[in-house]
């Protein structure tokens, strides 16, 4: 399956892959992205569907914690690859743009 590469879903994968052996989960993610849950959770399906990423519930007792166990989220081994390839590709796309642009707006 293939994942449409929006902003959002480029910002997340960059995020997860300062870590990209960690577990994350939802709430955490969208912190640090400033993804809004509402975005986030469906992107975050969207990478499950397409086997980039697999999702476990944190092993914890609820009533011990007192707060329902989390959803944490990792890569799994390809999708790990696909988001560096993705991530890569689009940071060399940027730069691509930034020295087209420079060489445009040079002076006479």
């Amino acid at each position: 399956m293939t994942v449409r590469l929006t902003t959002q879903v480029l910002h997340l994968l960059a995020v997860m892959l300062e870590e990209p052996e960690g577990e994350w989960y939802g709430l955490e993610l969208f912190r640090v992205t400033g993804i809004k849950p509402g975005t986030g959770y469906p992107i975050l399906q969207r990478l499950l569907r397409a086997e980039w990423v697999e999702r476990r519930e944190e092993p914890i007792d609820p009533r011990v914690e007192g707060r329902p166990a989390r959803a944490l989220y990792r890569f799994t081994p390809g999708g790990r690859l696909h988001a560096e390839d993705a991530v890569k590709g689009h940071l060399t796309s940027l730069a691509q743009k930034g020295r087209l642009k420079k060489a445009r707006v040079q002076p006479a």
